[in-house]
């Protein structure tokens, strides 16, 4: 008889253990093992508990291909369902074999987890079919929303409800003007409702607010943009022009073009205002981005005055406020929802459905997918669901539907790269643009620790040609994921192991460090809602002259769209207790010693950049630490 140790590890999420009885497997090239009981004196399988148990069989089972688990009732005890995070197996030879499973089971239910080193199938000794049989299985299950989410998580969004009633009763008492209904008082909010009507603070959102995506600079104005040197020459430095200023790179635009035309939803009989407006914005010589041109919509005519900063105060807030409400749903839904969220998700079920667990770029990237599928579930729910706070925002359902159809037909590969992006909106050398600065080393970061873990397991060009699975993968996230737009510039195959290394660096940097720059300032910056409406309630001013603190006090939301605002972004910017920062992998996917090296210096570079962030953060009026790696997220979590 020959004996195999096998190590048991029960997750330490809250109630991950189990008093059922659990049964284990082990099936190799030469045979498989008796169904073995696994069963200690005392307790088994509870929270956080490794148990080691021993499994004899009269022969060597020859290489070790799956460890087969399964779970049945023990005497009359209710249900309760077993988190299993891995299994090691020691043989009779001497090799210790890892098996990840991180994954619930329920009484009746059987595991067959795959283990042993990352390997691509065109390199595997030995071709079990048993090894990559589940792929046909994942295909379906993974088009019917079941999900395997490793950790019985809460509705992260199910407090929504409380935070209304808490806001409502301070946002009752209290106004738009005395700002007393900041009852958190974080240093931020309280910074933004003091400063929200500033032409500098104003410019800095684009930058380094929730929404850094859609400013660029400006070498030539929109034809629909009739902007003069008359209008703007108070605001340039002296004896300065606009096309001067354009030539040496001092211009900027954000056009909400895509805007235009958006189905909006009807109150009281009229549809709510959402503008495609244009603003232009000027560096000046003390580095400062000031706005200094606004039209709101993006036909000029008589009705559609350009707003300048000369022109009344209240005027020249309303045309701010209107800018920052086409910001906000252009942020929302084409790089929030789309760029982040929905991206994140096809790739979270192409992995799922074309990579089997032992494929390198499968280990690699699930720790990155962590609750992607749960929380977009959930925002499907509560957030874009016929009575969530973004359907009922100016677009409505339908409204979000056109917005989002047209912008996922613009979407490019260069456009999530965060290098290309920035070299394609000409935004290399603006000052003060931590978002650019912190991104690219974090670009370069990650880009580094890929590079080497797929050269790691990819010797050549060849091998990626011949991988089958790895095309498949890529093959379903264009279709699935980009609808099949080859004008996109997403690749339909890979032929070279540099384009898999630029792929999965997108895919990482866009669900860790882009959704963390865009999500974790939401209530920093939209909590005081003036600076940041969800929608404005009535049509903009098409006179100038007109304006009062009356108008903008009608313009804004009234109190309970206020309320709504202001509970989904401090939900959606909340830090939970069960983050898992960037580059901290507690789920073992890996046990070879040249990955785990590389993960160690992976983590050594994020944690020299959050140590710089921190150093740089100090000496700031207002610190950005949005892409700080030990306060992001490894996922779209949240």
């Amino acid at each position: 008889m020959v004996e195999y140790k096998v190590q048991v590890t029960t997750g330490e999420v809250l109630f991950s253990g189990s008093s059922d009885y659990i049964y284990v497997t082990l099936i190799g090239t030469e045979g498989e093992s008796e169904r073995t009981n696994l069963d200690n004196y005392g307790l088994d399988f509870m929270t956080g508990m490794t148990g080691t148990y021993t499994v004899t069989n009269p022969s060597s089972l020859g290489r070790l291909l799956l460890v087969k688990l399964e779970k049945e009732q023990y005497l009359f005890l209710p249900e309760n369902e077993w988190f299993c995070s891995k299994v090691v197996v020691t043989t009779p030879e001497g090799d210790v074999i890892l098996f990840p499973c991180y994954r619930w089971l329920s009484r009746g239910e059987i595991v067959e987890l795959r283990g042993g080193k990352a390997e691509l199938k065109l390199k595997c000794l030995v071709n079990s079919t048993e090894q990559w049989k589940d792929l046909e299985m994942m295909k379906t299950v993974f088009w019917k929303n079941r999900t395997p989410i490793s950790g019985k998580r809460p509705d992260p969004l199910n407090w929504i409800s409380t935070i209304r009633v808490i806001l409502k009763i301070s946002v009752k008492s209290n106004s738009y003007k005395n700002k007393g209904f900041i009852f958190l008082n974080p240093f931020l909010l309280e910074y933004v409702s003091e400063h929200w009507k500033e032409d500098d603070f104003f410019g800095s959102q684009f930058l380094n607010g929730t929404n850094p995506n859609v400013i660029q600079r400006c070498t030539t104005l929109p034809p629909n943009f009739p902007v003069t040197d008359k209008m703007v020459q108070p605001f340039l430095k002296d004896g300065s022009s606009l096309a001067t200023e354009m030539k040496e790179g001092n211009i900027f635009l954000c056009d909400y073009k895509r805007l235009e035309g958006v189905p909006t939803r009807v109150v009281n009989g009229k549809p709510l205002p959402l503008t495609a407006a244009l603003c232009l914005f000027y560096k000046n010589p003390e580095d400062k981005l000031l706005p200094i041109a606004i039209q709101l919509e993006q036909q000029p005519s008589q009705q559609n005055p350009i707003f300048l900063p000369s022109d009344s105060e209240h005027d020249w807030l309303l045309a701010k406020i209107f800018v920052r409400n086409a910001d906000f749903s252009e942020f929302q839904i084409s790089y929030h929802l789309l760029g982040t969220h929905l991206l994140a998700e096809a790739f979270t079920m192409a992995t799922f459905r074309s990579l089997p667990i032992m494929h390198p770029l499968h280990k690699l990237l699930i720790p990155h997918f962590r609750y992607t599928l749960q929380i977009n579930l959930l925002a499907r729910k509560r957030l874009i669901s016929p009575d969530g706070p973004l359907a009922n925002g100016a677009m409505g359902l339908k409204g979000l539907k056109e917005l989002l159809k047209r912008a996922q037909s613009e979407i490019t590969y260069s456009s999530l790269c965060l290098p290309e992006n920035i070299v394609a909106r000409g935004l290399e050398s603006i000052p003060n643009f931590y978002y650019r600065e912190d991104g690219l080393k974090l670009w370069n970061i990650i880009n580094s620790f890929v590079k080497g873990m797929v050269e790691h397991f990819y010797s050549s060009d060849s091998e990626v040609s011949r991988d089958s699975e790895l095309q498949d993968w890529i093959h379903e996230i264009f279709i699935h994921g980009f609808l099949g737009n080859g004008k996109s510039g997403i690749p339909k195959r890979f032929d070279k192991v540099e384009e898999v290394v630029k792929f999965i660096t997108m895919i990482i940097f866009t669900v860790s460090a882009q959704h963390c720059a865009l999500n974790m300032g939401q209530f920093d910056y939209g909590g005081w809602v003036p600076n940041n409406p969800l929608l404005l309630r009535k049509a903009p001013p098409t006179t100038k002259g007109s304006s009062s603190m009356n108008t903008i006090l009608e313009v804004l939301p009234n109190i309970s769209t206020t309320v709504n605002n202001m509970a989904s972004t401090w939900l959606l910017s909340k830090r939970y207790s069960d983050t898992i920062p960037l580059g901290t992998y507690p789920d073992q996917h890996f046990d070879e010693a040249v990955p785990m090296q590389m993960i160690k210096q992976f983590q050594a570079e994020l944690s020299y950049l959050s140590r710089s962030i921190i150093k740089r953060n100090a000496i700031l009026t207002l610190p950005y630490n949005y892409l700080n790696p030990a306060e992001m997220e490894n996922s779209v979590s949240i």
